[in-house]
C-alpha cells in the first residue's frame, strides 16, 4: 500500500491524521478531545542532597465522554513505524486511566483494544461518541437513564490551584471518582477509597459530591452529605478548601445544639453529633434517611470499632450510602475497616504515588545516640532532679520519656538537628516528633537556645510547641506553620497532634524522636512530608530517625494492609491528647512490635510499683511521674543514609565514597582521561549526562560528602575515585593566572577584563561559568551583552576560542 504521507513524525501523524479524523470523521468535539494528556509526572530520585526527575508518561490524545471521564486512549507513531509498536504502551495508559477501550495509529492503520471483549482488531476509522459511549456503558453495566446521568455528569471546577487556575483531578482522581460513582449507580451502599496520605482524599471525596450534584439526584432534589472526621482540621480544612468553593451557602458545619436543616452539605466530628452520648444527641435529631450520602475521613479510626460510641452514628444513617476515606485501612482483633467497607472500590499506594511523580521520595538518616545503643543504668541510691530514688534497671529506648528521661539526650538530639540544617537550610520547615508533651517542650527548649539568632529574629517563634495543651495558641501557630507563604515557625515539635490530617506542603524534614510501633501511624506521619512543592523546589524530603522507626519501611506490609491501630484519643473539641502509645495486644503485634528489649532489668523487675500510700499519692501528683536525669554523657554514635527505592518499596544504604568510585570506574577511563574530557566544554556535557544517569552522584552530593563546597566536580570526582588531591576553584583560577600570565596578556586589557571576570565567577560559583552562555548572566550586566562582550575580542569566533583556550588551562594536569 502507497502511503499518503511520506515519513511523517509522530507530531505531524497527529496534526495531519488523527485530530482530523476525530474531529472532522469521528464528530467528537474538540472539548472531548485532551491533547498530550500528562498522565503522570515521572518519577522523582532521591540523591544524596538533590533529586532528579524522569520523563512523565504523556499519552498523546485521550477521548473523554464528559468532563472528567474518560473512556479511550490513543497513541500515535511516525508513519514508517507499524502501530503495533504502540500496542504495549498504550495497554499501559488504558490500565492506569482505567478505560476500556485503546487505539495506536501511524496514521495509514488503526489497531483497537477492546478490554470488553479482550480483542484486538484493526479498524478503518476511529467510533464516533456516542457509539463508543453506548459500548462504554456496556462494559460498566449502566443499562439506565439514571446510571447514565450520575456516571456522565461533569465535575466542579470551582477549586482553584496556588495560582488561580483551577485544580483538575490527577488520573488517580479520577478513577477513585468515577468507579466510586459508578458504584453508586449501581446501587453499591458502603465503599472504601485507600489512597496514600498527601494524594489528594479530599479533592476526591468533594468531586465525588458534585458528580452527584450536578447529575441531580433522584426525586429531582440535591443530594444531602454529611462529612464526618473526628479532628478540627479535618473538618475546617475540607470546608474551606473544597465545599464552600464548590457549594457555598449550601455547606453548613454542625456544632452541637439544635439539629440544622435547610442545607445539603454538612461537615460534623463525631463528637458534636454525640455530645449528649444519649437520645439528645445531635445526630439522633436527623431522621436515618435524612442523609443521601455520608463521607467517613479516616475511616480506620473511631467508627472502625465494632461497638464504639461512634460507630452508632454510621449505624443510625445506615439508610445512607457511606463512603470511607483512609490511607491507612486496619485490620485487627477489634477493628476492621474492611469488614465494615469492604474491599476497596479503589486503591493507590505510597509507592505509586511517589513511582509517577505525585508524592516526594524521601531519604532516611539513621543516627543512634550511645544511651540509646548501651542502655543506661543509675547508680546505687541515685536520685533524679526531683530527688526521687531511681529504680536500679538498666533503661533503653523503650522506657526513655516514657519512665525515665535524660536531659542530654534530647540537648544532643537537638544539637544534631540544628547542625544538620545549618548544613542544608535553617529555613526549611521541620517537624519533629516526640514522646510527650513534655518532650515537646524540652526539645523546643533546646533548639532555642541553639538558634537563638533565629529566635530573636522570629519573634521566638523560630520554633515552637504544637500540642494539645497548646490550645488556641498552638492551633494558631499550626496554621501559620501550614501556611506555604510563611516563614516561620520553621520548626514544629509535636507528639500527636501532627501526625494526620495536616497538609504541610513545604516540609522538608520529619524527625522522628519517638518510639512508633504502629503501621497506620508510621503511614500517616511520612505522610507529612511526601507532599511536593515545586514552586519552592520541594521535591523530595529528609527524615532523621533517632529511635529506629524506619525500620518499619523494610517490613512488607509498609505499601500494604496495615497490622496495628493506632488509639488517638481526641477531645470534645476534636483536639488529639498526647497519650503515649502502649503496646497493644493482638496476634500481630509480633509483625510490628518493638523487639524484646535488652534493657530489661537483669533481676526480673520491671517498672516502679504501684504506689498506694495517701502521702506517697500526694508527693507524686506534685511532681512529674517520669524520673529526670542530667549529667549523662550522651553522643552519637554515628549515622547512615538511605534512599528510597520505589520499585521494591524499600530503602537503600549508601557508602557514599564506595559508590562514587564504582560508578567512576565503570567509566573505564584513567584520571588524566578522565581530566581531559572535563576540559572541553563538548566532551564536559556529555560527561555531565553520563554522571546524571547515575542515581546519587550530583556536584551538590559530591561536595557534602568530601565536605569541599568550594571544589571543583571533577576534583572531587579524582579525589573519591582515587584520592588525588582535592584542590579548589580558586587554586585552579589563581593557576592560570601565575603560571600563564602570556595567555592573559596576549589580549586587549578590555578582552583581559572579561577573562579575569570570568576566572572570578567559576572560583565563586563553579564550572558553569566556563561555558560561553554563562556570559549572558547578570554579573556581566555592567560590561555589556554577549554580542558587545565578544566585539572585545575582536567576534564571536575570537571569543569562543578564548573561551576554549581558558577552560584547557584551568584544567591543566598538574
Amino acid at each position: 500500500m502507497t502511503s499518503r504521507f511520506q515519513d511523517l513524525l509522530e507530531d505531524e501523524t497527529c496534526r495531519r491524521f488523527v485530530l482530523p479524523a476525530l474531529t472532522e470523521q469521528a464528530g467528537w468535539r474538540e472539548d472531548q478531545v485532551r491533547r498530550q494528556y500528562r498522565i503522570n509526572r515521572g518519577r522523582i530520585r532521591a540523591t544524596a542532597r538533590r533529586h532528579r526527575q524522569e520523563r512523565a508518561l504523556i499519552a498523546d490524545y485521550v477521548l473523554e465522554y464528559s468532563d472528567g471521564l474518560p473512556i479511550a486512549v490513543i497513541e500515535a507513531k511516525r508513519s514508517r513505524r507499524d502501530p503495533a509498536d504502540g500496542f504495549e504502551q498504550v495497554k499501559r495508559y488504558a490500565e492506569l486511566l482505567d478505560v476500556p477501550f485503546a487505539y495506536t495509529t501511524n496514521g495509514e492503520r488503526i489497531l483497537e483494544l477492546d478490554a470488553r471483549t479482550g480483542r484486538v482488531n484493526e479498524i478503518r476509522g476511529f467510533p464516533a461518541p456516542e457509539e463508543l459511549w453506548a459500548r462504554y456503558r456496556e462494559d460498566r453495566g449502566l443499562t439506565d437513564a439514571t446510571q447514565d446521568a450520575l456516571a456522565s455528569a461533569p465535575l466542579s471546577s470551582a477549586v482553584p490551584n496556588w495560582d488561580g487556575t483551577p485544580k483538575e483531578p490527577r488520573y488517580y482522581q479520577q478513577v477513585a471518582i468515577n468507579r466510586t460513582v459508578q458504584a453508586i449507580a449501581h446501587g453499591t451502599k458502603r465503599a472504601l477509597l485507600v489512597l496514600a496520605t498527601g494524594t489528594g482524599k479530599t479533592l476526591v471525596a468533594s468531586q465525588i459530591v458534585a458528580k452527584l450534584w450536578n447529575a441531580n439526584w433522584p426525586g429531582g432534589r440535591r443530594p444531602r452529605v454529611l462529612y464526618l472526621a473526628d479532628r478540627n482540621i479535618l473538618i475546617d480544612q475540607p470546608k474551606d478548601d473544597y465545599f464552600k468553593p464548590m457549594f457555598g451557602e449550601a455547606v453548613h458545619k454542625l456544632s452541637g445544639g439544635e439539629a440544622k436543616t435547610g442545607r445539603f452539605i454538612y461537615l460534623g466530628l463525631y463528637q458534636s453529633l454525640d455530645s449528649g452520648h444519649d437520645e439528645t444527641s445531635l445526630y439522633r435529631q436527623y431522621a436515618p434517611d435524612y442523609f443521601d450520602l455520608v463521607i467517613v475521613d479516616e475511616c480506620h479510626r473511631g467508627s472502625a470499632t465494632e461497638g464504639s460510641q461512634w460507630r452508632a452514628i454510621l449505624e443510625h444513617f445506615s439508610p445512607a450510602i457511606q463512603i470511607g476515606l483512609t490511607a491507612t485501612p486496619i485490620s485487627t482483633r477489634d477493628a476492621d475497616t474492611y469488614q465494615y467497607f469492604g474491599d476497596p472500590i479503589y486503591e493507590y499506594s505510597l509507592a505509586h504515588g511517589i513511582e509517577d511523580g505525585f508524592l516526594a521520595p524521601y531519604r532516611v538518616r539513621r543516627v543512634r545516640l550511645n544511651v540509646d545503643m548501651t542502655g543506661w543504668r543509675p547508680a546505687p541510691g541515685q536520685r533524679d532532679l526531683y530527688d526521687r530514688e531511681i529504680p536500679d534497671r538498666l533503661y533503653g529506648p523503650k522506657e526513655y520519656e516514657r519512665v525515665l528521661a535524660i536531659v542530654e539526650r534530647t540537648e544532643e538530639a537537638a544539637r544534631y538537628l540544628t547542625e544538620y540544617l545549618h548544613r542544608t537550610n535553617r529555613m526549611g520547615k521541620t517537624i519533629v516528633f516526640c514522646a510527650s508533651s513534655d518532650h515537646a517542650f524540652r526539645m523546643v527548649q533546646a533548639l532555642h537556645n541553639l538558634n537563638s539568632d533565629l529566635s530573636r529574629r522570629y519573634d521566638q517563634k523560630y520554633v515552637c510547641r504544637i500540642t494539645a495543651k497548646d490550645l488556641d495558641a498552638g492551633r494558631e501557630r499550626l496554621d501559620e506553620f501550614r501556611q506555604v507563604d510563611t516563614e516561620a515557625p520553621v520548626i514544629a515539635v509535636t507528639s500527636r497532634m501532627l501526625s494526620t490530617g495536616v497538609d504541610v506542603p513545604t516540609c522538608r524534614n520529619i524527625v522522628l524522636f519517638r518510639v512508633i510501633k504502629s503501621m497506620p501511624e508510621f503511614k500517616q506521619i511520612i505522610g507529612r512530608g511526601t507532599r511536593l512543592f515545586p514552586e519552592d523546589e520541594k521535591f523530595s524530603f529528609d527524615i532523621i530517625d533517632f529511635v529506629e522507626a524506619t525500620r518499619l519501611f523494610n517490613d512488607p506490609e509498609f505499601d500494604g494492609p496495615p497490622m496495628r491501630v493506632v488509639r488517638d484519643e481526641t477531645d470534645a473539641d476534636g483536639n488529639i491528647s498526647d497519650t503515649i502509645d502502649e503496646s497493644e495486644p493482638g496476634t500481630d503485634d509480633e509483625t510490628v512490635a518493638e523487639p524484646e528489649s535488652e534493657y530489661a532489668q537483669e533481676d526480673g523487675g520491671s517498672l516502679p510499683p504501684i504506689i498506694t500510700d495517701p502521702a506517697e499519692v500526694d508527693d507524686i501528683l506534685a511532681s512529674p511521674r517520669t524520673f529526670y536525669v542530667d549529667g549523662v554523657s550522651v553522643t552519637p554514635w554515628g549515622s547512615a543514609l538511605y534512599v528510597s527505592e520505589p520499585s521494591s518499596g524499600g530503602l537503600r544504604l549508601i557508602e557514599y565514597e564506595q559508590y562514587v568510585r564504582d560508578q567512576v570506574l565503570k567509566l573505564d577511563l584513567e584520571p588524566h582521561q578522565l581530566l581531559g574530557q572535563w576540559a572541553q566544554l563538548k566532551t564536559r556535557k556529555e560527561l555531565r549526562e553520563r554522571l546524571k544517569e547515575l542515581n546519587h552522584i550530583t556536584p551538590e552530593d559530591l561536595a557534602e560528602w568530601a565536605g569541599r563546597p568550594d571544589a571543583d566536580t571533577i576534583d572531587l570526582l579524582l579525589y573519591l575515585a582515587w584520592e588525588l588531591p582535592l584542590m579548589s576553584r580558586s587554586e585552579r583560577a589563581r593557576r592560570v593566572v601565575t603560571r600563564h600570565r602570556d595567555f592573559l596578556e596576549s589580549f586587549a586589557p578590555e578582552a583581559r577584563t572579561v577573562l579575569d571576570r570570568v576566572l572570578h565567577q567559576y572560583a565563586a560559583r563553579g564550572p558553569e561559568e566556563l561555558e560561553v552562555g554563562a556570559l549572558r548572566s547578570d554579573a556581566y550586566t555592567d560590561m555589556g551583552t554577549i554580542m558587545e562582550l565578544a566585539k572585545r575580542f575582536g567576534g564571536t569566533d575570537r571569543l569562543n576560542g578564548a573561551m576554549d583556550d581558558l577552560n584547557t588551562l584551568i584544567y591543566e594536569v598538574s
